[in-house]
């Protein structure tokens, strides 16, 4: 109706205003480099747990097995089920110079979206060498080449890839990260990046939060390399997303729709399943429908929330699109108070590093019918 569209239109206004108020700097904070977690711990159940209470900003310093006591029966846990490849190449130009390839996505079985980074632009028709065979490169989009394998490119990855750590990990992968930086429930190959938060669940631990009543599903969203790519501009409004392909499958809508009628929590494990939910959310009222596509979504401060009630996630990059979209839900003071206070404490950050449970802050959420 007209009159939803006013009220939606403000929303709009109201959302784009609020942002505009915040600029990258205000999403800073000081990390010693020695708190950037470099390995996984032996266990990993073993990471620290900072509950962080949206409403009230209150702290309490707890481990991930604590979880079994902030969740409640009934209370859905979603994860992303996606799979790392090893989606990192080496590779040589006709000339010899150095080609380092990393993958974005897939745009056929035997082409895909890539970074790379070479000492001179590469061009399309380029043969690249690898230790599999030339790649060949067809077309250039934005920062992005579109590549062509001469065999299905998730194959070809698991012969000749390795683990794509991330920048900030500053040794060479090896053969512990092929089991580590993947989840116990990974299932789809498509990701470049390890939905962190899962990290921390083993089968003990899914096996008794199950007992007591906590329920789980799965959706699926595609890490993509644009995850670790810096905000450039001062104004964070202007950062443009890069597209992620995202699934909400049957399975999940049932589940999510029965969390719905049974009034349970809906609980996110990572920001990656936040930006599916909150992408494929459905009008307020309406049953969730099986949904798939590609999103740019960038969920930050002024942004309400649909489709959650509380969030487990890692601790983030300064000035990073995930810290903006943490302090959307908690509140950005409440979030970087938390942040201090985790330095201060000695948590480890990133990737593999120690986790958050957070709760949302007073209004953050629409009102549901």
């Amino acid at each position: 109706s007209s009159v939803e569209a006013v009220r939606a239109a403000g929303r709009k206004y109201r959302r784009s205003v609020e942002f505009r108020a915040v600029q990258l700097a205000d999403f800073h904070f000081d990390l010693p480099p020695e708190l950037i977690a470099q390995r996984p711990l032996a266990e990993r159940t073993a990471s620290r747990l900072l509950a962080l209470d949206g409403a009230d900003g209150a702290l309490r310093d707890l481990r991930v097995p604590d979880l079994a006591q902030l969740l409640v029966p009934g209370d859905l846990l979603v994860f992303n089920d996606t799979r790392v490849v090893p989606a990192r190449l080496q590779g040589r130009k006709a000339t010899g110079g150095q080609v380092e390839l990393l993958l974005e996505r897939t745009a056929g079985e035997r082409t895909a979206w890539m970074q790379v980074k070479a000492s001179k632009a590469v061009r399309p028709g380029t043969a690249i060498s690898t230790a599999g065979g030339d790649l060949q490169v067809l077309a250039r989009e934005g920062d992005l080449w579109q590549l062509e394998f001469p065999r299905p490119v998730y194959q070809f990855l698991e012969s000749f890839g390795a683990v794509p750590l991330p920048p900030y990990v500053t040794r060479a992968a090896d053969a512990e990260d092929r089991e580590r930086y993947q989840s116990l429930l990974a299932r789809h190959p498509g990701a470049v990046a390890a939905p962190t938060a899962s990290l921390h669940f083993d089968a003990a631990l899914l096996a008794q939060l199950e007992a007591i009543g906590v329920q789980r599903t799965c959706v699926t969203l595609h890490v993509g390399a644009g995850t670790f790519q810096p905000v450039r501009v001062a104004d964070p409004a202007q950062h443009v997303m890069h597209p992620e392909r995202y699934e909400v499958p049957a399975a999940a809508c049932d589940a999510l729709n029965a969390a719905r009628a049974r009034g349970a929590r809906i609980v996110a494990i990572g920001t990656t399943v936040v930006r599916t939910l909150e992408a494929a959310a459905p009008a307020d009222g309406a049953p969730w429908l099986p949904r798939r596509g590609d999103t740019r979504i960038f969920i930050h401060p002024g942004v309400r929330f649909r489709a959650i009630d509380a969030l487990l996630t890692n601790f983030h990059l300064p000035e990073s699109t995930l810290l903006m979209l943490v302090s959307a839900f908690a509140g950005r003071e409440a979030v970087l108070a938390a942040y201090r206070h985790a330095v201060a404490q000695r948590y480890r950050f990133f990737s593999y590093g120690d986790a958050m449970f957070i709760t949302p802050a007073t209004g953050v959420r629409e009102v549901r019918s």
